[in-house]
């Protein structure tokens, strides 16, 4: 970078406090007229402001002294994007959505290059983007304004899907994305759909993805797609590969992931006959269950099979524990009518959880994996980072009487076709100390996307660490104690989000 003398630009005679210096009059040639940059003082200073401003006008880079409606760049240096946020707030600027908030970092290699350079993600700063939308079809004055976060746990998303269309074609791209280990991809694809799974109208129109967060160009024209087409090439070419298809039934299998998938995809298994046929291959005692109760398992659970499985887990462990605490988990607790499994979470009182517990009649499968949680460890950076509780992965017998399509009992004597009376049900069972038990809750609530985006706004916007466990302040350099999920919420400074609107 040019180095400039400084002198000229520092006023010799001493200011008045609360007086800034007069505006510096520019007479360089503007090369770059598409964009207008504002340097934030905050934090920064009069001296150091006053010098990039210089030096950016020397490079032709357009540089307003006071923020106004030109500007498109507003630069900051150890801002967080909260904090740009309350100040932009109290200039009342208007729309933030029209700002694109900069890292230092970003004008630093401008000046370096000596012309605009990328201000995607490397160098934007993580901010709250919002913008005011009105139902598409209506007149604005008619409907409540809705703001739409870039942060899953800053949007209120329900099971009401007005999107459903939209949403399950970014569902594929996202799963494959996730079969071929293509994590930004699934990502983008995954933060599309949560923002379209929360808008409270069904959008008709490109015009109606204006001013949300992350529809890019390629989500965009998606959406354009399936506007004019009715349906997704890309989808359907995804749904018809045979890669996807594979991996789609072998993960399908309890105890099955993706590198197994892979293995067999590689060795030329197509299908779980293949497999069952395959004499070389040794499944896990976890895969011997799965294929053992494939065919219930790949079915849904019905909120009344996770309602009667509920009462026997409570039951259960209220009979050893009588104070323990048992609560359903998972997307039940979020208010969905189906799923693939029962999570519950239990806090006992004592250390851990006891073998007897898990040998009972119903247990079809069991598998007990031990707690590795040390208790003086730092929640985790990543935001998909996995707990350390103690838990258990279950197969429960769950008795039930079927009923004869025709009618007819199948105890009548008379009936000879034999009815199976139980249902096989993927439970899973974590354990939490008390202390962390909000944490825990919290964290195995989902969905998957709200608490990504939790520990990411806790990261980015709080300079906070969450993870199932514990919530610690980087700057106070203390963990914060909570006993509730609104206590947590609290610590990060949102409102609090009913589990029945994570469904993220």
């Amino acid at each position: 970078m040019e180095r400039f003398r400084t002198q000229s630009l520092v006023p010799r005679r001493k200011k008045q406090k609360g007086i800034h210096s007069a505006t510096f009059l520019s007479s360089y040639e503007v090369k770059f007229s598409e964009l207008v940059i504002f340097i934030l003082e905050r934090k920064m200073g009069v001296t150091r402001r006053t010098f990039l401003m210089e030096l950016a006008r020397r490079k032709g880079f357009r540089v307003e002294n006071k923020l106004s409606d030109s500007v498109t760049h507003i630069v900051a240096e150890n801002n967080s994007g909260a904090e740009i946020m309350e100040w932009l707030n109290v200039q009342k600027a208007g729309d933030h959505a029209r700002f694109k908030l900069l890292d230092i970092s970003w004008f630093t290699a401008c000046m370096e290059a000596g012309r605009p350079v990328d201000s995607e993600r490397k160098h934007q700063l993580m901010v709250n983007y919002s913008t005011t939308l009105y139902t598409p079809t209506s007149e604005p004055s008619a409907f409540p304004l809705v703001t739409v976060s870039q942060y899953a746990c800053q949007r209120r998303t329900t099971i009401n899907n007005y999107n459903k269309k939209f949403t399950d074609v970014f569902e594929i791209l996202a799963e494959n994305c996730e079969f071929r280990e293509n994590e930004g991809h699934c990502l983008a694809f995954m933060r599309a759909a949560s923002v379209l799974k929360f808008l409270p109208f069904v959008v008709v129109r490109v015009q109606d993805l204006e001013g949300l967060p992350w529809m890019g160009d390629q989500i965009r024209g998606i959406i354009e797609e399936i506007l004019d087409e009715g349906e997704s090439y890309s989808a359907n070419a995804i749904l018809n590969d045979e890669r996807y298809k594979s991996f789609k039934l072998f993960t399908s299998v309890f105890g099955v992931g993706l590198k197994t998938s892979e293995k067999w995809y590689r060795m030329g298994l197509r299908t779980l006959e293949e497999v069952k046929a395959d004499k070389a291959l040794k499944l896990t005692k976890m895969q011997r269950a799965g294929f053992l109760h494939y065919e219930d398992l790949a079915g849904c659970v019905s909120k009344a099979e996770a309602d009667a499985v509920s009462l026997i887990v409570k039951g259960t462990v209220r009979t050893l524990f009588s104070d323990a605490l048992v609560t359903v988990t998972g997307g039940f607790r979020r208010g969905k009518k189906t799923g693939h499994d029962v999570d519950f979470l239990i806090a006992l009182p004592g250390p851990r959880l006891e073998d007897e517990l898990l040998h009972k009649d119903l247990l079809l499968y069991y598998d007990l994996v031990e707690s590795t949680f040390e208790k003086a460890k730092l929640p985790s950076r990543k935001v998909d980072g996995f707990d350390h509780f103690q838990k258990c992965f279950e197969i429960v017998k769950l008795h039930h009487q079927r009923v004869d399509p025709s009618g007819s009992s199948p105890s009548g004597e008379s009936e000879k076709k034999e009815f199976k009376d139980w249902k096989a049900i993927r439970v899973d069972l974590v354990m939490s100390p008390f202390e962390q038990y909000a944490f825990a809750l919290l964290g195995w609530s989902g969905s998957r996307q709200f608490e990504r985006d939790l520990r990411r706004y806790a990261m980015h916007e709080k300079k906070m660490m969450l993870d199932n466990h514990a919530l610690y302040d980087k700057t106070k350099k203390i963990f914060l104690k909570a006993e509730s999920e609104e206590e947590i919420f609290a610590h990060l400074g949102l409102d609090y989000i009913e589990p029945w609107e994570r469904n993220a």
